[in-house]
């Protein structure tokens, strides 16, 4: 089985556009927003729009569990009660429902801040979210979903939730059932004070997750460098190798068997350093027996 290795690419034009921009850049798995990500409000997916993305899909080389939907930026879930928190779960259950009319499995959501009302609190909201959007998506549809909400780690900026896996362990523990996964970012991971410089790291962070959340639970990983220090909370993606992580740990990341199932989607910038194309070309230069 080859690695399902690649970009979060741009919708612009129609949503079958992205696996026209993910091929181009020689993609075997790709994430995408369905919608803007700076807006509240979006129109519904055109009947002909979703019947040519799947339709495309099909004839592509990539398949339907190598994708990934990310969800738009300003929704906070981890809010308190609040007309924020109310559009945020609506932009939720939209989502939700825009994955499975375009069959992609993978929903990836950030957990939010708690604004200072404390993690306890942000905990209780995200689940809450989560589980009355699925459990709404139950009962106002004909069809089952297909649909996993995945948790993706963050930084530890001042108030967010789910930096540690002490604390992602707790969210996974408040949610009803089985449609929830794990969205791991490295940059998030390393920002958070988790050292996956070498191997000895990346094998304790798996051990972690391992053993407080389920590895079967690992859906993606967010393959990307850090611009800052170990432990700093900054949440600032950096090239692949280049970076304060470093090539070991994204070398052993690809070539680990155990993960040969998971998307790797590289969310690098792109600017006078490197573009996505120099990305892919030194990822795949990790792979053992490329040339």
């Amino acid at each position: 089985m080859t690695v399902k290795l690649g970009f979060h690419v741009s919708i612009s034009g129609s949503l079958s556009k992205s696996i026209d921009n993910a091929l181009s850049l020689g993609c075997s798995a790709f994430q995408i927003f369905t919608r803007s990500p700076r807006q509240w409000k979006t129109k519904d997916i055109p009947i002909e729009d979703s019947t040519l993305f799947i339709k495309k899909l099909k004839e592509s080389p990539i398949g339907f569990d190598s994708v990934v939907v990310h969800m738009p930026y300003l929704p906070n879930l981890s809010a308190p009660p609040s007309e924020m928190y109310t559009k945020s779960f609506e932009v939720l259950k939209e989502e939700l429902i825009r994955c499975n009319i375009l069959n992609i499995p993978n929903l990836v959501i950030h957990l939010g801040s708690h604004l200072g009302k404390g993690p306890k609190n942000g905990i209780t909201q995200l689940t809450n979210a989560c589980n009355t959007a699925l459990n709404d998506f139950h009962d106002s549809s004909e069809k089952k979903n297909n649909v996993k909400i995945l948790l993706e780690n963050s930084a530890g900026q001042k108030n967010s939730v789910g930096s540690s896996i002490d604390e992602i362990s707790e969210i996974f523990d408040g949610l009803k059932t089985g449609d929830f996964g794990l969205c791991l970012d490295t940059c998030h991971a390393f920002g958070a004070g988790y050292d996956i410089t070498n191997e000895n790291g990346v094998v304790h962070l798996m051990d972690l997750i391992s053993n407080k959340i389920g590895f079967n639970r690992l859906k993606v990983i967010h393959l990307n460098d850090s611009k800052g220090q170990l432990g700093s909370n900054l949440d600032r993606h950096y090239h692949i190798g280049i970076g304060k992580i470093g090539e070991n740990a994204f070398k052993f990341l690809l070539n680990n068997k155990e993960l040969r199932h998971i998307p790797f989607i590289m969310e690098t910038p792109i600017d006078k350093v490197r573009g996505n194309s120099d990305n892919m070309l030194f990822a795949k230069n990790l792979l053992q027996g490329s040339t």
